[in-house]
């Protein structure tokens, strides 16, 4: 099997390095063929969504598939191509090419840009939003294939965009082995990890409250983003004793900072978007064999099981959050044995040939399809 990655795609992504990875593991050659435009956009606030950052963007996307278009015909044969995440901007040109190539076209709509900066984040105006839900709409219509990562997603996406749950597989986020390999429990004290980009879905707030009351161990909170200026201000008005905030570590550092740690902390919103997402960072702490815990919702039933690999709470409950963490800290026993289902289910579900087998599958079907027409 040969696949082609084509576009503007952010090829750094965990997604991206996940599938990509898988793929050749489960024996397809991978061709990347990739112009650097979103990459420059760290946190994805929707400041961007402005005439003077569009422009900028629209400039760099317009000469990046310049370079990229007249490559694609050079390729030679491919199974498929693919048009990675953030895949809206690259759906048309990526049609394009894979017309050219005759191969069919798969969509990674890991994320709706309507639900994400028009909802979860609020960052988009009436007209905006309905622009992005456009562009959403837009690559699901063309695609052959759309890429969901988790099953409450696929059938969000089914029912808002009306798309043939046939043409949607499941391929999950997982995690990079090399990045987060597993580690045993850390010695001392236990200590509890946040990290991510700040956005609303992940419920800093609560894991802020939560911070606050008695019996939960020292955290740990890396990120920044949209909510760094309002945790800011509140660490000055009220820090929580034993918590520390660096706003950004390298992607290579981040596997350290898992093993460093004796649980792991998900997302806690309450948007409807929270409700179906497994994020990156709850594959990364199972990959390394940490407890998670995170808010319970249809999502994350799909990747941990509540009292084995990890501990549920309801979203937004800072008292639920607090009480899991001072479980976990107070017993060592307990967190080694759901730190080991933790890394287990990760090998199940989120290593990476295993979250891109159903890709691969798909592929391989439509590749019959074409060969057998009758």
């Amino acid at each position: 099997m040969r696949v082609l990655w084509l576009g503007t795609y952010e090829r750094d992504y965990p997604r991206t390095r996940v599938l990509v990875e898988g793929l050749r593991e489960l024996g397809a050659e991978v061709v990347e063929l990739h112009r650097p435009v979103w990459e420059r956009t760290r946190h994805k606030a929707g400041g961007f969504l402005g005439p003077a950052g569009l422009a900028r963007a629209g400039g760099r996307f317009a000469v990046a598939w310049a370079g990229l278009l007249p490559r694609v015909r050079g390729v030679g044969p491919v199974d498929a191509v693919v048009a990675g995440y953030p895949a809206q901007p690259d759906a048309l040109p990526a049609l394009a090419a894979a017309r050219a190539l005759r191969a069919p076209l798969v969509v990674d709509m890991m994320i709706s840009l309507a639900d994400t900066l028009g909802g979860d984040r609020g960052r988009a105006g009436r007209a905006a939003t309905a622009a992005l839900a456009g562009a959403d709409r837009l690559a699901l219509r063309v695609a052959d294939v759309v890429l969901a990562d988790t099953r409450a997603g696929a059938a969000w996406m089914a029912g808002r965009f009306g798309v043939d749950p046939a043409r949607i597989v499941v391929a999950p986020v997982g995690a990079e082995p090399a990045r987060f390999p597993p580690a045993p429990p850390p010695e001392g004290p236990p200590t509890a990890l946040f990290y991510g980009k700040l956005a609303p879905l992940h419920g800093v707030a609560t894991v802020l409250a939560a911070a606050r009351r008695p019996g939960v161990p020292p955290l740990r909170l890396i990120g920044d983003g949209q909510l760094g200026g309002w945790l800011a201000a509140e660490l000055g008005r009220d820090r929580p004793p034993g918590l520390t905030w660096e706003r950004w570590v390298p992607y290579e550092r981040l596997g350290a900072e898992v093993a460093a740690a004796s649980v792991c902390l998900g997302v806690f919103g309450t948007s409807d978007k929270a409700a179906r997402v497994v994020p990156n960072k709850a594959w990364q702490a199972m990959a390394v064999g940490r407890p998670v815990v995170t808010a319970d919702t249809p999502g994350a039933r799909e990747a941990l099981e509540h009292g084995r690999s990890g501990l549920l709470v309801p979203p937004g409950d800072d008292r639920a959050l607090a009480q899991a963490l001072a479980r976990l800290a107070g017993d060592p026993a307990l967190r080694a044995r759901m730190g080991a289902a933790a890394r287990g289910a990760y090998l199940e579900a989120g290593a990476p040939a295993v979250a891109a087998a159903p890709l691969r599958d798909a592929i391989a079907a439509l590749r019959g399809e074409r060969r057998n027409p009758g």
